[in-house]
């Protein structure tokens, strides 16, 4: 019996794991062949649903199986995969995530390399978004826990840090996000001990955007009821159709009411880096935190999320908890204080940063930029190919990168459209609902997509249409 995991035949194990590495650098390099999506087959399912094995199958088999899984993912790289928001993924995350796997670092503390790469990535999100030297921010799984973290910093911020022991109790917190707003929003004030009716839902203009008289009435009505207003979310990209609220506007009003803006930019906030959504973002360097993604728009490998809190001091005191078993110290493995841990939830904590790290510094945020606008001209694009169809109806204004129409009058034949793409491996847009209607909703946030995928969608939409009897 060996009295260790590591391998007793390094040969065979390289071997392996080259061909791992091999094959996963031919999934990426065709990643616009194929469908777009294709199930799980039946018959590699039973080989997944085995009992606990005692006995282990050794490398080679272990190889065998992972690799075998290589088609059978969402689809998200292909460049026709339009139904969420979801990032394309690049070599720059793979490479380094051999690296990280290899290191196993727990960021959750300490002080070693990895500590100081997820640092660098904090210092670069401050210079993006035009936050100060006292801003601190963590990488995290994604905007959920990044809005978690940062409304739970306005929480204290409102109640005071003594509702870390004491809890909420009896409070009149409100506060406001977009009708539009993802319902992450919703969630951390459940989380939170808010209460999800504690998030007032606020009209949108025709421009799916925040209304922001409306806005002011509501705060105005909830002050008249006994209620303690202390928290605006501006949203960056809403689910929907991709619009963006008036930020700078609700920085004024936050600022004049007193109360803390916190900014959704799950994918939107992304487009800092692009000519032609830096306009729309104005105002975002007034924000109190901001939450976004790294693995949407930026293409960093899933999953890597941010939070920004502008101010450190406070984002710390809402966090930071030593217990004796994690005493810091001026020297050794434990100095580097504070430590990432005092800053959100997590003491185990992967070493998302260094793939962040490795998209931006191969990369460079120009020609991140670049993709951005590519896929906001794209969208342009299907929106005129869409107009020009007598048979596509366009639903929504195209605000960024999300387009939503119909085909025809039915929903049900709109619903069956987008099934049978599906299916078929051609494409895969989603399904919303618009003012009643069922929209066919595509998205374009990847960079391997080319205008002639968006062609060939507007094809099969109309080809599929025509010929479903209803």
């Amino acid at each position: 019996m060996a009295d260790s995991l590591d391998p007793e035949n390094w040969t065979e194990t390289r071997a392996a794991a080259h061909k791992m590495l091999e094959a996963a650098l031919d999934k990426m390099e065709r990643a616009a062949s194929g469908p777009v999506w294709r199930p799980l087959p039946d018959e590699m399912k039973p080989g997944l649903r085995t009992s606990l094995p005692r006995q282990g199958a050794g490398v080679d088999a272990m190889q065998r199986q992972v690799q075998a899984l290589l088609p059978y993912g969402v689809g998200n790289t292909h460049p026709r995969f339009f139904g969420w928001v979801h990032g394309a993924g690049s070599t720059s995350g793979l490479i380094a995530d051999i690296a990280a796997a290899a290191m196993n670092a727990n960021l959750g503390g300490r002080d070693h390399g990895a500590i100081y790469v997820e640092q660098q990535v904090v210092a670069w999100v401050r210079q993006m978004f035009g936050f100060p030297d006292g801003a601190s921010g963590l990488v995290v799984s994604g905007t959920s826990m990044a809005t978690i973290i940062a409304l739970k910093v306005a929480r204290d911020a409102a109640l005071g840090v003594a509702t870390r022991g004491a809890g909420v109790g009896a409070h009149r917190l409100v506060g406001y996000a977009s009708s539009q707003a993802h319902n992450c929003v919703a969630r951390a004030f459940d989380l939170l001990g808010l209460g999800a009716d504690a998030l007032r839902p606020v009209p949108v203009n025709a421009e799916y955007e925040m209304d922001v008289a409306a806005l002011e009435a509501m705060i105005a009505k909830d002050l008249a009821a006994g209620h303690q207003p202390f928290l605006i979310v501006g949203t960056a990209g809403s689910v929907n159709v991709g619009a963006f609220d008036d930020l700078a506007a609700l920085a004024d009003l936050a600022a004049t009411q007193g109360m803390w803006l916190h900014v959704d930019g799950a994918f939107g906030a992304a487009g800092v880096l692009s000519d032609v959504l830096r306009p729309r973002l104005k105002g975002i360097e007034r924000a109190d935190s901001l939450a976004f993604d790294f693995h949407k728009w930026l293409h960093v490998n899933y999953d890597a999320g941010f939070v920004l809190v502008r101010d450190g001091a406070a984002h710390l005191a809402s966090f930071s908890s030593r217990p004796d078993y994690l005493q810091g110290a001026t020297r050794g493995l434990a100095a580097g204080n504070p430590w990432p841990v005092e800053y959100g939830p997590e003491l185990s904590r992967g070493f998302r940063a260094l793939k962040v790290w490795a998209q931006i510094s191969e990369h460079g945020t120009e020609a991140l930029g670049v993709m951005i606008s590519k896929n906001c001209r794209q969208a342009q694009l299907l929106a005129g190919l869409i107009t020009a169809d007598p048979d596509l109806t366009l639903l929504a204004p195209v605000a960024s990168s999300i387009v939503c129409f119909r085909y025809g009058d039915s929903d049900a034949v709109n619903s069956e459209i987008v099934m049978q793409l599906q299916e078929s491996g051609v494409a895969a847009p989603s399904v919303t609902t618009l003012e009643g209607q069922v929209a066919i909703r595509v998205n374009i946030t990847n960079h391997r997509t080319q205008d002639s995928d968006l062609e060939v969608l507007v094809e099969e939409v109309v080809r599929i249409g025509g010929g479903i009897n209803t």
